[in-house]
């Protein structure tokens, strides 16, 4: 289905005809309650028919009165009739409220399935576009640095600039950083609404923590770098069993709450990235110097809507959920989460992950470089003369493809169906970046990328996503390719492609 497909038109209910999950729910909660106490009156009426059945039964009438007896013995089949016909009509009533209870649940368990399928179509509609444009501005902010390394901007065009205006990359550095401010707010979004919705679930593997933390401690130094922060990496070889995806969002959480409350503009504000080893368990660490979270916040930070005091430079953006969604995760993961802070000093936020021996890499092995050192620049060009093909049905998202790998040396190749680029034989590819969700009517992109790999076996596969759903990820990683969530972030997918080649 093109992502350009309104929702209405996708198959979704209007809001005044959809019955809401909590309303279908209310119905389910009285439903259940008038059960359960037509069921307590059908026990009770069953006890006294036995009683009167046992009466009659037992009764023996004296001899010398047997039209005494014979007065009992009607009243009580009497009786009995009547408490039969009123056990009837309770049973009647009975069946009544249980089909209207199976009703009610069918209609709750449709609400929550149509909820579960708005998330998905939402979910591949925003982060597309927005995908395209992180690349867009990734490949602009390379194109700048470059050409101001190689001094090709002419004087006068920097002349130009009147003082007080914005250069071009300070500008495309706020567009980048708007865009990730867009990404973070439609992510949590997103996220607590699947938390909400209970569709959200674990995709558990064992991995290197090193490919997890090296990508994090890059991106989040440059970060850092910008703003005048030093951000302080320790590493660690161990491998750990865990959800990547859920547990990245868990870090990013930390690191973006250090860099926005550590002091900036001057040399004191530093953030620690670390690992230590607890046991069975591997503590994975972030502290800060600011102003640290005074005794009584340290659970309210964790509740829904609720945020630490805002920066004085009105930067900080943000719903309160961060660290609600955070909670929630390691919840789910049963990762134990600690805080510990001193007021004026810091604070330092851990997780605990269960340690494990290390396992073949199916997917993209780890970089085997130095823990801990930056990624390779992309001035230098990592991928220079690689072939790649991208299969993406959004040419808008192709295009960003092609100016940003086009920028890292790549030849690269994009179609929004693997026969194309078969039927146009273009080089062979030496790594293939394919979109999950193609078009409509089209193989998905899982299957292209196995009918490619038998021809071409042992090809890198680098599957993107807005799919969140834990069988997606446990497939991808099950026929070796390497698995990459919309928006796509360029340092990981640059690590993915060098370690691919």
């Amino acid at each position: 289905m093109s992502p350009d497909t309104p929702l209405t038109e996708q198959g979704f209910l209007s809001e005044p005809d959809a019955l809401t999950q909590t309303d279908a729910l209310t119905q389910t909660d009285t439903l259940s309650a008038e059960l359960a106490a037509l069921k307590a009156r059908n026990r009770q009426l069953e006890k006294i028919n036995a009683a009167l059945i046992e009466r009659v039964e037992s009764s023996s009438p004296s001899p010398s009165a047997p039209y005494a007896a014979f007065e009992h013995a009607v009243l009580l089949a009497d009786q009995v009739r009547e408490r039969t016909d009123a056990l009837h009509r309770t049973l009647d009533e009975l069946g009544a409220l249980n089909r209207r209870l199976t009703a009610a649940k069918a209609a709750a368990e449709a609400a929550n399935h149509s909820k579960t399928r708005f998330l998905a179509a939402i979910s591949h509609d925003l982060l597309q576009p927005l995908n395209a444009a992180r690349l867009f501005a990734s490949a602009l902010e390379e194109q700048l640095a470059r050409l101001a390394l190689n001094d090709s901007v002419p004087g006068d065009a920097i002349s130009d600039v009147t003082p007080g205006d914005a250069t071009p990359g300070e500008l495309v550095a706020r567009l980048g950083r708007s865009l990730a401010d867009v990404e973070s707010l439609l992510g949590t979004l997103v996220d607590i609404s699947r938390l909400d919705a209970g569709v959200l679930t674990a995709d558990v593997a064992i991995f290197p923590v090193r490919e997890l933390l090296d990508v994090l401690a890059e991106e989040y130094r440059q970060l850092g770098a910008a703003r005048g922060l030093e951000l302080h990496y320790v590493a660690s070889h161990l491998s750990i069993e865990s959800d990547l995806q859920l547990l990245a969002r868990v870090v990013r959480n930390f690191l973006s709450n250090a860099l926005r409350h550590v002091p900036d503009g001057s040399t004191r504000g530093r953030v620690l990235l670390g690992c230590r080893r607890r046991g069975d368990w591997l503590e994975i660490t972030v502290a800060d110097n600011g102003p640290g979270i005074a005794e009584h916040q340290r659970e309210v930070v964790f509740q829904e809507f609720r945020r630490l005091a805002p920066r004085q430079d009105n930067e900080q953006r943000g719903l309160g959920l961060g660290l609600a969604i955070v909670k929630r995760i390691t919840g789910l993961l049963e990762h134990p989460l600690s805080l510990t802070s001193t007021p004026g000093r810091g604070a330092a936020f851990a997780v605990r992950v269960p340690i494990r021996q290390p396992v073949s890499m199916v997917g993209p092995a780890a970089d085997a470089s130095s823990p801990g050192q930056p990624c390779a620049s992309p001035l230098a060009q990592p991928l220079l003369d690689t072939v790649i093909w991208v299969v993406e049905d959004d040419r808008e998202v192709c295009a960003g493809m092609q100016s940003l790998l086009g920028g890292w040396g790549a030849s690269v190749y994009c179609a929004d169906d693997a026969e194309v680029l078969l039927q146009q034989a273009v080089a062979a590819p030496q790594v293939l970046i394919v979109d999950h969700q193609l078009g409509e009517g089209q193989p998905d992109g899982l299957k292209q990328a196995q009918r490619l790999r038998q021809r071409w076996p042992g090809l890198p596969v680098v599957v993107v996503s807005a799919d969140h759903s834990a069988p997606l990820k446990a497939r991808a990683r099950a026929l070796g390719f390497g698995f990459l969530l919309k928006p796509v972030k360029p340092l990981r997918l640059r690590q993915l492609l060098v370690n691919c080649r």
